[in-house]
């Protein structure tokens, strides 16, 4: 098989979510494991919702999952091809003009249903004749334009769903062009994808019906059929749609959440799958999993508190050498020692900042009052630095042989003197961070 190209088309009227990402990532891993082409691709035609913020923002949050488009591409700027095309299928007589308003539409629709009848397009623009077209025109009307289906079985080997048919005598005739002049995605996705060469689309199974339809556009523009792949959708855990309403589930609120870019990848990509979710070091390890057989035909859903186990255990598995840059924006970076003794503790790499006060100080001690006797005699006990690993050990081993205390008793006391908290990294790496200095003040 000669390498692949797929596309990833958003419509830029707002911040994508995990569900998009989704489809974007299925479609870069598939390619890219590949030796393929992954063309961003902006379904911007519609100018009163698409803003050039959104397809900022866009780009944004696919360059923080790892998605590098090789070729990027809008809608907009494509209009006379899609003109071209909309004249080649009028010549061909498979795009007719229709006058009928959409109340006119509904009414209809209504009708075929009360005599329990499929509520599909009847075809009576097609019986018009040059005097009545005319007289729509004379009354101001402009005609929408829907393409004439062949009415048969279309059928295709889906890359998820398997075997699929649709016959299309149980379809409407598609609206490719509104009464504005105005193109619907139905036609632009197919004429980009013949000029672009997509050999494989990826996408959503709300899109199973469109296949049908634009299948048959291919061939009646003469172009090449890809090969389809639609993937189940994600819902949440009570089984709502993802929508760009859901803000708190947008890749920019998840990033700015604290969330690693591979965490979201991860969640976006197995979620719904057989296999097993869990955390990859990166894109290129993720790839292997993403296997479009392994992809469920129920709905996914997705559980938010997925991303905190799968984000801590990212994070417990990053070496010092790729957090520094990170630790270092936050003012959080106090060395390989530091990030050795906390990072099994994060949830989010922000959680550092946090520690990283801790070791620096001053902290608000919160010990009983009947502490601060034993606090003393443990201060006494203090060795001199240089302070190790061992040094915690021996310490607490000397104060316990002094003071007669164990266990809780012993060790809680210490650590909320030393660190303000009642848990957190192993006391024997924090010590020698916090440094004699901070630990006497602190006992005091």
């Amino acid at each position: 098989m000669s390498a692949p190209v797929v596309r990833f088309a958003p419509s830029p009227t707002g911040r994508i979510h995990i569900g998009n990402a989704r489809t974007a990532l299925l479609n870069y891993l598939f390619a890219k494991s590949r030796g393929g082409t992954f063309i961003l691709r902006y379904d911007d035609t519609d100018t009163e919702r698409s803003r050039p913020e959104f397809s900022a923002a866009i780009a944004e949050d696919l360059a923080w999952l790892g998605l590098v488009p090789d070729r990027v591409e809008h809608q907009s700027a494509r209009l006379p091809r899609y003109e071209a095309a909309a004249d080649a299928l009028r010549a061909a007589g498979r795009l007719y003009p229709a006058f009928e308003t959409a109340d006119e539409l509904e009414r209809r629709r209504r009708r075929q249903m009360a005599r329990g009848l499929p509520p599909v397009y009847d075809r009576a623009a097609l019986a018009l004749g040059p005097d009545e077209i005319a007289a729509f025109e004379v009354e101001g009307r402009r005609p929408h334009w829907r393409f004439r289906l062949d009415g048969r079985r279309v059928e295709w080997l889906d890359g998820v769903r398997g075997a699929q048919t649709i016959d299309t005598a149980s379809l409407s005739d598609p609206v490719l062009v509104r009464e504005d002049g105005t193109f619907l995605y139905t036609l632009t996705s197919v004429v980009d994808d013949v000029e672009m060469g997509v050999t494989d689309i990826v996408r959503g199974e709300d899109h199973v019906t469109n296949t049908a339809v634009q299948i048959e556009i291919f061939e009646a523009l003469g172009g090449a059929v890809p090969r389809f792949a639609h993937h189940n959708l994600i819902a949440s855990t009570t089984g709502e749609a993802l929508s760009k309403r859901l803000g708190s589930l947008s890749i920019g609120s998840l990033r700015e959440a604290g969330y690693e870019p591979m965490t979201v990848a991860a969640i976006a990509v197995l979620t719904g799958s057989s296999e097993e979710i869990r955390a990859y070091p990166d894109l290129a390890a993720l790839a292997p999993h993403a296997d479009l057989a392994a992809v469920s035909r129920s709905t996914a859903r997705f559980d938010p508190h997925e991303l905190d186990a799968i984000n801590a255990h990212l994070l417990h598995g990053l070496s010092h050498s790729d957090a520094a840059p990170r630790l270092a924006a936050l003012d959080a970076d106090l060395g390989p020692a530091f990030w050795e003794a906390v990072r099994d503790n994060l949830g989010r790499l922000g959680d550092a900042v946090a520690w990283a006060a801790v070791v620096r100080g001053p902290i608000e001690a919160a010990n009983d009052p009947e502490d601060r006797p034993f606090l003393a005699a443990a201060a006494a006990l203090l060795p001199p630095e240089p302070w190790e690993d061992t040094t915690w050990g021996s310490w607490t081993a000397a104060i316990k042989a002094a003071t007669g205390r164990k266990g809780r008793a012993l060790f809680h006391p210490l650590r909320l003197a030393l660190t303000g908290r009642d848990e957190g990294p192993e006391m024997k790496r924090l010590l020698p961070l916090i440094g004699r200095r901070n630990t006497s003040d602190r006992l005091s």
